[in-house]
């Protein structure tokens, strides 16, 4: 248990930055993609991004507007 007295942060702390590297995922996200979380139960079915683009791609074909239908 901590001392009540004792703060939970320091008034300053100090980085050595000499010992930081690049981001080596950086290069996996390209420009425009975007970052979704899934809930715990939709990523159970769909466990990686490929399932979740193609089951969008199907979704988005399958209620666009066809023509001589009324649209919703």
């Amino acid at each position: 248990m901590k001392n009540k007295e004792e703060p939970d942060m320091k008034s300053e702390y100090r980085f050595d930055y000499s010992k930081a590297r690049p981001n080596r995922f950086a290069k996996a996200y390209k420009k425009g993609t975007s970052i979704i979380n899934l809930d715990a139960d939709m990523a159970k079915n769909f466990p990686d991004s490929e399932s979740v683009n193609s089951a969008l791609r199907q979704f988005v074909q399958m209620t666009k507007h066809k023509p001589g239908l009324p649209s919703t």
